[in-house]
């Protein structure tokens, strides 16, 4: 039902994902708000890989909770704030294994800062059945 769209006469992707993908004929769809790096007991881990951990594992939840899972995930925005930039890889690989390898329409944005400060990332991502 989402097929990732590649189309030859452009330029590949510049990362693992998708230029676009189609959802056919969707019964079921989830929009999530920008979702934050903070555990359940409401820590917040300090290194930019171990928060992306938590974002997708909250992102997971959520899915879950609304019935669809990880291969139901069509676009995802991530914020990163500009001085994690060296960092990026973590935040990419934890995205990738979150999405099993699969590619989705994915758009990255720097930003000057999070809303707390201790935020270093944070994602929004819509899904589709």
């Amino acid at each position: 039902m989402n097929r990732a769209i590649q189309p030859s006469s452009i330029a590949a992707p510049a990362a693992n994902y998708a230029h676009a993908v189609v959802t056919d004929a969707p019964t079921r769809w989830v929009h999530t708000s920008g979702t934050v790096p903070v555990r359940p007991d409401g820590t917040v881990p300090r290194r930019i890989g171990e928060q992306a951990d938590v974002v997708w594992a909250n992102l997971l939840a959520i899915l879950d909770e609304a019935g669809l899972s990880a291969g139901d995930v069509v676009g995802v925005t991530t914020y990163v704030v500009v001085d994690e930039m060296e960092h990026l890889g973590e935040v990419m690989a934890a995205r990738d294994r979150a999405l099993g390898g699969r590619r989705v329409a994915s758009t990255l944005v720097t930003v000057p800062a999070l809303a707390r400060p201790e935020w270093r990332m944070e994602i929004a991502l819509v899904a589709a059945r």
